[in-house]
């Protein structure tokens, strides 16, 4: 069936064909027979047919028609197709609470993880395959390069957890650059009280990196308004000093 259908690059399609990583992401998934599981883009089904075998009833979405026919031909009772995009999806059909898994299209990972993030209080954990560079952005530490909104939209929410790396050769067509597989889970204490405020506060920092946080957030919060240095630049702020600063601009309102 496999060499019927060719990867699409505007669904950002690399299917996995590795048998070891693929064994892998189960062990870490380690599913139950009762899980409710949710898989977001199965493909050819590399990752389904094994999560199949061990849970009695799997969703997935896919938005590619040829790849729900593949799936379809497996002819498997427990498997249960949505015709979609991932983003436009109300999680609420999928009976939460759940687990979600996937090997995620490179091209909207990010919209997929905030889809996600708002629905947060539906899932139990995430599992994903996505870029590593993705995934090395969403675990960073406040002071590095690779610290931005996706790490802080993320670690304030979410543990994050890089799991391990998956090399281009475990795909086809192998993708340039490598993978990794990250877990996510809901943080049990939240301390981001209005979460549009937060976003939007974490937003303004980080819009131009080069820029103080004085020049950033100047249409927000002024020097006056805050206990937090306006001089120094977003990536040195730690999660919970952009809650801090989202408070203080919520009190402006």
């Amino acid at each position: 069936m496999s060499g019927k259908h060719k990867a699409r690059k505007r669904f950002g399609q690399n299917f996995l064909t590795d048998q070891k990583i693929i064994d892998r992401i189960i062990a870490t998934i380690a599913p139950k027979r009762d899980d409710n599981l949710l898989e977001i883009g199965p493909g050819q089904g590399a990752m389904t047919l094994p999560l199949l075998e061990k849970v009695e009833q799997l969703n997935v979405i896919e938005i590619d028609r040829d790849l729900i026919e593949i799936l379809t031909s497996y002819n498997r009772s427990n498997l249960v197709i949505h015709q979609g995009d991932a983003l436009n999806f109300d999680l609420n059909l999928f009976n939460p609470p759940i687990r979600v898994v996937g090997n995620l299209p490179y091209n909207i990972s990010s919209p997929i993880l905030f889809h996600l993030l708002e629905n947060r209080d539906k899932v139990i954990d995430m599992t994903f395959m996505l870029q590593k560079e993705v995934v090395d952005r969403m675990v960073a530490d406040h002071g590095s390069k690779t610290y931005g909104r996706l790490s802080v939209m993320m670690q304030a929410f979410f543990e994050v957890e890089l799991i391990f790396i998956v090399p281009p050769e475990s795909f086809d067509p192998a993708p340039k650059v490598d993978s990794a597989i990250v877990y996510l889970t809901p943080l049990k204490t939240c301390k981001v009280g209005n979460v549009k405020i937060f976003e939007q506060v974490v937003k303004a920092a980080f819009a131009h990196r080069r820029k103080t946080l004085r020049n950033c957030l100047k249409l927000m919060l002024t020097q006056e308004q805050t206990q937090v240095d306006l001089s120094q630049r977003a990536e040195m702020l730690d999660i919970s000093t952009f809650i801090t600063l989202a408070k203080d601009y919520e009190k402006q309102h």
